[in-house]
């Protein structure tokens, strides 16, 4: 096993260890045994673990769990709130600060790329969007948007899909309510903690056939009692199926079913075929986009290489 150390100039440099790679490819399970042996706070870096409402769906730690070692960050948001990258990279920031102060290792722990790049290289500062600008562009049809978009900014449209709603609305609005491309702005990024911080990363590439069949059982393990009442008071609230708790993997299949539009087997196997290819887009983005030297593991770690690790990793929190 070989850990790459990212380490950058700081007084003094805290240790942060990073644990990421897809969906159901074991990182929580190694966070916690890892925060067994060391005092450590687990930190969230998962998209839709952050909503309180996604318990199940979401493959969020359970509460005994949460309860046994410090976790951060996990079903903190309400999901009528709408997390960005930013908000997240702003609480995730104070919470490492804070588990540092109080002599605890933090453990970022998740699969959302977008996220963990966001709190390590920063953001692009993007003044804020004009409310009535992002609501005109919010209300126009995917359609109607990429098509104002590719004159406005046709770098931006170049490279995104064109049914991709989200961000093309983001790149559309960017530029009609500040005058300057997204990319543009993109350019300089502040607030990354990269360049203060010791990073200890591992990044969890486990066989495919092992991910894919574990993306089955989990999503599987979704359509229990639990996971349906969750989607079930998720659709009472008529909360806007544009936000991210109501997109989140899993919601729409158990939605469908709960409507009547398809059966149980058809939303058990449209779900894992949504967590498939979801697991897959991960695993590729782990391991094309972060940093070579990222120490990359294809196999489960055994319990000796977990107490190697606790021990690299508390040797340099206490340097």
């Amino acid at each position: 096993m070989s850990v790459a150390v990212n380490m950058k100039p700081s007084d003094p440099p805290v240790t942060v260890a990073l644990i990421a790679g897809p969906t159901a490819s074991g990182k929580s399970a190694l966070a916690l045994e890892l925060a067994r042996l060391l005092p450590a706070t687990i930190i969230n870096a998962d998209a839709s673990q952050v909503y309180r409402d996604l318990r199940i769906v979401s493959a969020r730690p359970s509460q005994e769990e949460e309860d046994e070692q410090p976790h951060r960050l996990f079903g903190y948001l309400d999901g009528a709130q709408s997390c960005s990258a930013a908000r997240w990279a702003a609480d995730a920031r104070e919470e490492t600060t804070q588990a540092s102060a109080q002599g605890r290792l933090p453990i970022l722990v998740g699969g959302t790329g977008m996220y963990i790049r966001t709190l390590l290289e920063g953001i692009a500062p993007v003044p804020e969007i004009d409310p009535e600008i992002r609501a005109e562009v919010r209300a126009l049809s995917v359609e109607d948007a990429y098509r104002t978009l590719l004159p406005a900014d046709p770098v931006a449209a170049a490279r995104l899909a064109p049914t991709d709603t989200t961000r093309i609305a983001r790149a559309l609005e960017v530029i009609r309510s500040t005058g300057r491309p997204l990319s543009e702005w993109q350019t300089v990024r502040t607030g990354g903690i990269g360049e203060a911080i010791r990073l200890v990363p591992m990044i969890l590439l486990p066989p495919r056939d092992w991910l894919y069949a574990r993306c089955d059982q989990r999503f599987e393990a979704m359509m229990a009692p639990d996971g349906i009442a969750e989607v079930e008071a998720l659709l009472a609230r008529n909360l806007d199926p544009d936000l991210p708790v109501m997109r989140a993997i899993g919601v729409p299949d158990i939605a469908a079913f709960l409507r009547g539009e398809i059966s149980r087997d058809a939303a058990i196997a449209s779900g894992q075929t949504a967590t498939r290819q979801y697991a897959k887009r991960q695993y590729t983005w782990f391991r094309n986009q972060p940093p070579a030297d990222w120490s990359r593991e294809a196999h489960e770690l055994d319990n000796e290489k977990i107490a190697q690790l606790a021990i690299i990793l508390r040797d340099m929190a206490l340097t």
